[in-house]
């Protein structure tokens, strides 16, 4: 069941370069962790430590069920991730992906993992971008939080919403590869007539061995591919921690309004706060209920899976492809503004 293929992250085999961004990253968080733990200071230090504490402990669950995932689908054969996704460029391969992110549950730092993961088995790269963003704050347990913080009317309104921009970022993407305005998948594989899914899934059944080695080798292999998401989350959650820090928290409520000023910002504070999931959840239901903006609400969700400077560089780095990474918010975000506008204009009524 094991394939020997080449990884998303590079050829091992070469002579590996220091890697500064991760160690910076790595050394940064550890200090801010430990300093909280040991002395727990006051002051600046203080807010700064506690904040990559706090971080760090929302996004570890999630970044090692990431872990988990992405070491046991180096193990799927490549024909049937592509298989279960569908055709490339397909509704219905789109509505698969889609509906793949909305029912798994990992926060987007582990969704990060899984869609790289993706592609590099050769799913198209609309499918990726619909599971992107379809996923990362509807699992079923965050789901289940939103009911009890903003009511059932609003989290099944901003669920069908996420859905809706995933489903046509994925459609747009898949129709500017066709007309070759974007790069196809290198990855992918072309499938003869006679392919049958279930054929595969069966014949690879029988040939797996899930002994100790098995699971070892996903583990080790996880590790190690994850290492070049986890470079970029270390430093998101330095830099989460000095606006946090540095920026009066009282800001954020008072120019959070209902709004197209209010959603614009909200806009960029989006993009430039680097919050898990589960923390973004807490922020999005005070913008609705003390600000009164729905809609503010679900462009925090949605403008954090489209702009997020930790998901362009992670783009960037499993496609090597500017004109793919940008794709992303250009697509997504008008569709985030006009439904943001939309549900502020529906509680205003």
């Amino acid at each position: 069941m094991l394939e020997n293929e080449s990884s998303c992250c590079g050829d091992h085999t070469k002579k590996k370069r220091i890697d500064i961004l991760f160690w910076i990253g790595l050394i940064g968080v550890a200090i801010g962790y430990l300093v909280h733990l040991a002395i727990a200071p006051s002051g600046w230090l203080g807010m700064f430590s506690h904040s990559v504490f706090r971080l760090m402990n929302q996004m570890w669950i999630g970044l090692a069920l990431g872990i988990l995932a992405l070491g046991f689908l180096g193990k799927v054969p490549q024909k049937i991730v592509q298989g279960a996704m569908g055709r490339e460029g397909s509704f219905s391969g789109i509505l698969r992906a889609c509906f793949a992110g909305l029912f798994l549950d990992l926060c987007n730092h582990g969704i990060l993992m899984v869609a790289a993961k993706l592609y590099e088995r050769g799913v198209s790269y609309g499918q990726v971008l619909a599971f992107l963003i379809a996923s990362p704050w509807n699992s079923l347990s965050l789901t289940l939080i939103l009911f009890s913080l903003i009511g059932f009317k609003w989290t099944l309104l901003f669920i069908v919403g996420s859905a809706v921009v995933a489903i046509f970022t994925g459609l747009l993407a898949s129709l500017l590869v066709k007309r070759t305005s974007l790069p196809e998948n290198p990855n992918a594989i072309v499938f003869d007539d006679n392919y049958s899914f279930k054929s595969e899934v069966k014949k690879s059944w029988s040939e797996a061995t899930l002994d100790r080695k098995f699971f070892s080798s996903a583990l080790i292999n996880g590790v190690r591919e994850s290492r070049m998401i986890v470079r970029w989350l270390l430093l998101g959650t330095l830099l989460a921690a000095c606006l946090t820090t540095f920026v009066p928290p009282d800001a954020f409520s008072k120019y959070f309004g209902p709004t197209v000023i209010g959603l614009m910002v909200t806009l960029v504070g989006a993009s430039i706060i680097e919050v898990c999931s589960e923390g973004s959840v807490p922020i999005a239901a005070e913008l609705l209920n003390t600000a009164k903006a729905p809609g503010n609400s679900f462009t925090f969700l949605m403008a954090g899976a489209a702009t997020d400077y930790t998901e362009i560089a992670i783009l960037k780095e499993a496609t090597g492809s500017w004109k793919l990474t940008f794709i992303l918010p250009l697509l997504a975000l008008p569709q985030i503004v006009v439904l943001g506008l939309l549900f502020n204009s529906m509680n205003a009524l």
